[in-house]
């Protein structure tokens, strides 16, 4: 039998949050089903997204723009940046590894936390590039720890910001500070995909980095709050040289016709980001009272997620709830085996949650 290469031994496929889908079939649950799993916008997708996919419908017998040149356009004119400065992904996550293959060789090493998104850790892999996880401090990175485990042969530094699974964030003066002292010679990957939740005035403009000139590759998504997760919609923003170079790795065609004009259509839908923020605050005070008065430890959170530590064995927790049609997300490979990541949700699912919690535990 032929052998993989040696390097794949290291790589875990990732393990997405289950289905809705899969989760009935399984259980042979009826009614409705909660899914509290993978940090969708539980509104939905923009409306006007939604409209400008039913009107182009009919053109999906046509390839799409392999260059996205509308999409750029627009996302150019909304960052003040350039087309030039602008990759897109079939979601963000398809950007790490164009990035991890475009500038890490086997001798070279990427760092990240211990605790951050774990597809990062799976592209430094893909790449057989030797992989530093830094213990993270009070459940968030540690940039100073992070820059202190720099090596020679380190290329490239990951920062989710908020980072998934904890929400929690590093702020302006940490970041500023950071990046008067990463060398020179070292990408930096400033992971944005829940910015559009963020209201807090100490989170950093990482677009000051890239008007420094600095090594910086800001990456975004639509699969949050503009509800466009099905369909697979992410893009990157770094000096133009870079994105040269992650462009000759993209696979052509590799953002459908449908998601691009989604997307262009869903920049200007601000009533239903407007909207996802707001359920989004009161989810947060709703759930961080019930979980206070349950006795639970959680993290405050900068995303649309709560994680959620249960003092015993996350499983039990994410089974028991399953059964009474709620999915969550076990964060086991991440370090948590306590935990969960539990999306917030409308105020009837949240109250929902909490009903069921009370029961299972």
């Amino acid at each position: 039998m032929i052998q993989s290469r040696d390097f794949l031994k290291a790589i875990s496929p990732y393990k997405p949050g289950r289905p809705i889908e899969e989760v009935a079939r399984e259980l042979k649950l009826k009614g409705e089903i909660i899914k509290l799993a993978s940090n969708e916008n539980p509104l939905g997708t923009s409306p006007l997204a939604l409209q400008a996919i039913r009107k182009a419908l009919k053109e999906s017998y046509l390839y799409p723009d392999d260059n996205c040149y509308y999409f750029r356009k627009k996302l150019a004119e909304r960052w003040s940046v350039e087309p030039g400065n602008i990759v897109v992904g079939n979601g963000s996550v398809e950007i790490l590894p164009l990035a991890t293959l475009a500038y890490l060789d086997p001798e070279h090493s990427a760092l990240g936390s211990e605790g951050a998104f774990i597809w990062f850790k799976i592209a430094a892999r893909i790449a057989a590039a030797e992989l530093i996880e830094v213990p993270m401090r009070n459940h968030t990175h540690d940039l100073q720890a992070m820059l202190k485990a720099v090596k020679p042969n380190t290329r490239m530094i990951y920062i989710a910001n908020p980072n998934n699974p904890t929400g929690t964030i590093v702020d302006r003066a940490e970041v500023e500070d950071f990046f008067r002292r990463v060398p020179d010679d070292i990408l930096v990957i400033m992971d944005e995909a829940y910015i559009e939740y963020i209201t807090d005035p100490r989170f950093p403009d990482s677009f000051k980095y890239l008007r420094d000139g600095k090594n910086i590759l800001i990456l975004r998504t639509f699969s949050k709050i503009y509800g466009l997760a099905g369909a697979r919609l992410g893009y990157g923003i770094a000096p133009k040289e870079i994105i040269a170079s992650l462009a000759k790795l993209r696979v052509s065609f590799n953002v459908n016709r449908l998601s691009q004009v989604a997307g262009l259509a869903a920049l200007d839908d601000d009533r239903h980001v407007r909207r996802g923020r707001a359920v989004n605050e009161a989810g947060k005070d709703y759930l961080y009272e019930a979980y206070r008065k349950m006795g639970l430890f959680y993290l405050p959170t900068f995303a649309n997620f709560i994680f959620v530590d249960f003092a015993r064995d996350s499983q039990i927790v994410f089974e028991a709830l399953q059964k009474k049609g709620i999915i969550t997300r076990t964060i086991k490979e991440y370090g948590f085996p306590q935990a969960l990541r539990i999306t917030i949700g409308t105020e009837d699912q949240n109250r929902k949650l909490i009903r069921a919690l009370k029961s299972v535990l």
